[in-house]
């Protein structure tokens, strides 16, 4: 899996965690969009699905710049991310 990365998505809205594979090739944008659609789904319709669903790093608090991809990131196996 040398094209994907493991994070753990914290969602405050409703107080969740998920664990997931990530594509590093992907853009922000389309990452938080995919997220916002699988935590809706998995949620049971809880959490909204929103189109400016945003990505927050966990240590630092600062949104991620949606048109860097991933890899352009300091996402890495393990990174915590925050989805608003």
């Amino acid at each position: 899996m040398n094209n994907k990365v493991f994070i753990i998505v914290q969602v405050p809205l409703i107080e969740e965690r998920y664990e997931v594979y990530i594509p590093i090739g992907k853009k922000i944008h389309k990452v938080a969009s995919i997220l916002a659609k699988a935590v809706s789904e998995l949620s049971g319709g809880h959490y909204p699905i929103k189109e400016d669903a945003t990505l927050y790093s966990k240590v630092t608090g600062k949104p991620y710049n949606i048109n860097m991809t991933v890899k352009e990131t300091d996402i890495r196996n393990g990174t915590e991310v925050i989805l608003i």
